[in-house]
């Protein structure tokens, strides 16, 4: 047991306070440390149970939130009550029959990540999940969160209704809400727009060159896009969270919200913006696909631990899939760019040898345990089940398109999800999203979902692309094969990874070891590829590397040129039906990408 302090927020709770409140103050925003106070009002029991998530649903990774937790102490009257800690994220407070009890905690939040929380002199950013506790069985009840700030200049956007005549304070319906429901407070840029006669919100946070005239039209695009798709915006208001970093690039989805972090210089120049607004169309899209439309493993949130489904190929793949596609209906890049993009997909996801290892529902099984934890073998022995999803979700489209003329298509398996389970937030088995799959292709598709799905066969892309007039072109490397992936750090030229089967692995070569010299010169990460291209196939050089510190030299031969690159092309001379499939596709003539 730790000796408690008195509250640090001297707040009195008046006899009106609902039964769970919450304050969060940051008086010193230097030190990274949020100062909550938790109010909690006619707790029955005499011993009361508190939980820290482990984890915030979107993001399926035990995080370990409670590692961040200090200072933890309970009152009742300003007198110190007796608490032991059970487990890692779990807190018993021995309150008797006292009605109210006050408790009192720091969370440190130095980490800006769109699931993590951050604290400093210019903002505070925060993720329920990471910053509150959960009392078992009262997660449905209402909650109010007061937030005071560190500055009385900064401003507080959240997903959160404000509470009428509460200064600074939101209202949650539940725990489940207001783990979704980040916040962003501090010197921000707001931006305020409508859609479809809902408003909408763009909180930035940093510098960078975004131009917010462009960019909030273009989300107006993305967003009428979705809607129209599914027939109506699910919400009253939505929030778009908006980091910019020196680095930096991911998403977080949220029901009513979404968190956002890219690269502040990255809006400039056409390639770099282009996949900011992809970034848009994905998270936008979850709020109907997985955060309404969810497998039944995600139905209710275990937040103690990892929540399970093989479903994630759905949920996050085919939200892939569409985050190329939707950009491409609200006009912002054309047909030719599209193509573009899903080519360099299909080359990400043919690069990778773990597709010929991990099944895709594995995949998304695994999750927790695999894809946010990678190790130097995790390219040879798994597959995203982001990009196979995407690929697989490409294929569905295909089938479904070409079987009925265009008439159908995955648009109608996400409507037809939608209004099957979304709507009502009805949980799916893996049983019933492949059934809604085959009732819209209008075909037995359990020898599909075998191979793909639950098998290693390779996608057999061109299979699916010519009946669109289009085929799939390998582009081999000139240089011949060597197996090496390398990264600079600190100057050290790192070999990152080793592919199953290359010649740098058959000849003892490891991850982890830095690359000196071919045949005695040295050589860097952009060297490599140019001296490779003075050999042939079947030639031995010797690659000369430190091992753990020991200087070490292997003879490695070199195999044949593989494909580096995959291209999307037009096929020669192609049918009327592959072009009337082609427009029925992508709304343009097949010509258009020639």
């Amino acid at each position: 047991m730790t000796k408690p302090t008195p509250p640090r927020l001297n707040t009195q709770v008046p006899e009106i306070t609902p039964q769970i409140h919450y304050l969060v103050g940051m008086s010193q925003p230097e030190t990274h440390l949020f100062e909550v106070t938790l109010h909690i009002v006619n707790y029955p029991n005499s011993i009361l149970d508190l939980k820290m998530p482990v984890w915030t649903p979107g993001s399926y990774l035990v995080r370990e939130y409670e590692k961040n937790l200090q200072d933890f102490a309970a009152f009742a009257d300003n007198e110190p009550l007796s608490w032991q800690k059970i487990s890692k994220n779990h807190w018993q407070i021995a309150k008797g029959d006292i009605s109210k009890v006050t408790i009192t905690y720091r969370i440190f939040a130095n980490e800006l990540t769109v699931r993590t929380n951050h604290l400093d002199a210019t903002h505070g950013y925060f993720n329920g999940a990471a910053l509150f506790f959960r009392i078992p069985g009262w997660e449905n009840l209402p909650m109010q969160v007061t937030v005071i700030t560190a500055n009385p200049t900064w401003q507080i956007t959240t997903g959160l209704p404000a509470l009428p005549n509460s200064e600074n304070t939101f209202l949650a319906a539940d725990f489940d809400t207001l783990v979704d429901s980040p916040f962003e407070i501090g010197y921000h840029q707001l931006y305020k727009f409508e859609v479809l006669g809902k408003p909408h919100e763009l909180a930035v946070w940093g510098k960078g060159n975004f131009q917010p005239e462009q960019m909030i039209a273009d989300c107006q695009k993305i967003i009428e896009v979705e809607a129209q798709m599914f027939g109506g915006l699910p919400y009253d208001r939505y929030v778009f969270f908006l980091h910019l970093l020196q680095q930096g690039f991911g998403g977080l989805e949220h029901k009513d919200s979404c968190s956002l972090i890219y690269k502040r210089f990255g809006f400039r120049s056409q390639d770099k913006y282009e996949p900011f607004l992809q970034l848009v169309a994905h998270e936008f899209f979850h709020l109907w696909n997985v955060k309404r439309i969810r497998p039944k493993g995600l139905e209710v949130f275990d937040y103690d631990q990892e929540n399970y489904t093989p479903s994630l190929w759905f949920c996050e793949g085919t939200t892939s899939y569409y985050d190329l596609v939707i950009p491409l209906r609200a006009g912002i890049y054309n047909t030719k760019a599209y193509l573009n993009y899903l080519s360099k997909e299909i080359t990400r996801y043919l690069n990778t040898p773990g597709r010929k290892v991990q099944p895709l529902s594995e995949s998304s099984f695994d999750a927790w345990i695999k894809l946010y934890r990678p190790d130097p073998n995790s390219i040879n022995s798994q597959i995203s089940y982001y990009l196979k999803g995407e690929m697989v979700s490409l294929l569905l489209d295909l089938l479904i398109r070409v079987h009925h003329q265009n008439q159908r298509s995955l648009d109608d398996v996400m409507r037809q999800m939608w209004q099957e389970f979304g709507k009502e937030e009805i949980g799916y088995t893996p049983e019933q999203l492949e059934g809604v799959i085959e009732s819209v292709a209008g075909m037995d598709l359990g020898d599909f979902f075998n191979r793909y799905l639950n098998g290693l066969e390779d996608l057999p892309f061109n299979q699916y692309l010519q009946p669109f007039g289009l085929r799939l072109v390998e582009e081999k490397n000139e240089e011949p094969y060597f197996g090496v992936r390398i990264n600079t750090e600190n100057g050290r030229e790192i070999i990152k990874f080793v592919e199953a089967g290359s010649p740098a692995q058959k000849a003892g070569i490891d991850a982890g070891n830095e690359l000196l010299a071919i045949d005695g010169i040295k050589v860097g990460t952009s060297q490599l590829n140019e001296r490779l291209k003075d050999y042939q196939a079947n030639d031995s050089i010797q690659v000369t590397v430190f091992h753990q510190d020991e200087l070490r030299t292997y003879a490695v031969i070199l195999a044949a040129p593989i494909p580096g690159k995959y291209q999307i092309k037009s096929v020669e001379n192609p049918s009327s039906t592959e072009m009337d499939n082609f427009v029925g596709w992508l709304g343009v003539p097949l010509s258009a990408i020639q």
